[in-house]
């Protein structure tokens, strides 16, 4: 039976997409069975990322009960998908979602869940839907502010939280620092992915950041969280790394949660 792992924010353009796009190239990189289902029904946009403009069957149909799930499977590549409709307009069910996820959880190792960037039914039915979360967020307060809110719901439905992916870092001064961030939400930092020019470039070429650029310190980090989250170990040799005398924060609570669950 295959594992769940919801993706939220509840604030757009901290790059929710394109964490999960990324994630579930990761995972697959280590011979995993992946689906990533766009569960933001009200403004899907996975398909914009992997070249899925207007398909025929999405979870928009499986929800109103016109099509079955598995006829709304696409291969993308390393991994499978499930579109939602971004064109046409449905009558549905968001919080059904778990139930029609659970006649195609046997089939893959992990799924993927790209939810809502809003407090809504539909980030709800994510949560509901999801064995365990990761929350995206960025380092400047309009978007702790709303991490902060997303933690609170998930803590209130009891559903685990793996962590935070902290995207689009700069590393300069203005920036909240990872120390603050984990002080405030009270949930580990899981890996931390800079500012990369690169993502933008990958999501022209409809290309998972991680295959677009697997050698950036961004897919770096990727690699390294979906091997924590799965029990898999990656250490590739790096001569940068050779020059660093102590690790990072990230990569302590990659271990301690390594440690723990495996």
């Amino acid at each position: 039976m295959g594992k769940t792992i919801g993706i939220l924010s509840l604030k757009g353009g901290v790059g929710k997409t394109s964490s999960a796009v990324a994630l579930a190239d990761a995972i697959s990189k280590f011979g995993k069975k992946v689906l990533v289902v766009d569960a933001n029904f009200s403004a899907p946009n996975l398909g914009l990322h992997l070249n899925v403009i207007n398909p025929e069957v999405t979870l928009h149909h499986v929800l109103s009960r016109k099509a079955r799930i598995i006829d709304s499977i696409q291969n993308v590549g390393s991994f499978d998908i499930i579109p939602s409709s971004m064109f046409e307009k449905f009558e549905i069910s968001p919080l059904r979602l778990k139930e029609h996820l659970s006649a195609i959880k046997r089939d893959y190792d992990y799924i993927i869940l790209d939810s809502s960037p809003a407090l809504n039914e539909e980030t709800l039915a994510s949560m509901f839907a999801s064995d365990e979360i990761l929350i995206v967020t960025t380092p400047d307060y309009p978007t702790l502010g709303t991490t902060l809110k997303a933690i609170k719901i998930a803590k209130q439905r009891g559903t685990p939280i793996n962590g935070l992916i902290l995207n689009k870092v700069h590393n300069r001064n203005f920036e909240i620092s990872l120390a603050d961030i984990e002080k405030t939400a009270e949930v580990p930092v899981m890996a931390v992915i800079p500012h990369d020019v690169n993502v933008l470039r990958a999501l022209a070429n409809f290309t998972p950041s991680t295959s677009f650029s697997p050698k950036s310190e961004g897919s770096h980090e990727y690699m390294k969280l979906a091997a924590t989250l799965i029990g898999e170990k990656y250490n590739p040799f790096r001569f940068r790394d050779l020059f660093r005398v102590n690790p990072k924060v990230q990569e302590i609570n990659r271990e301690i949660f390594y440690e723990s669950v495996f």
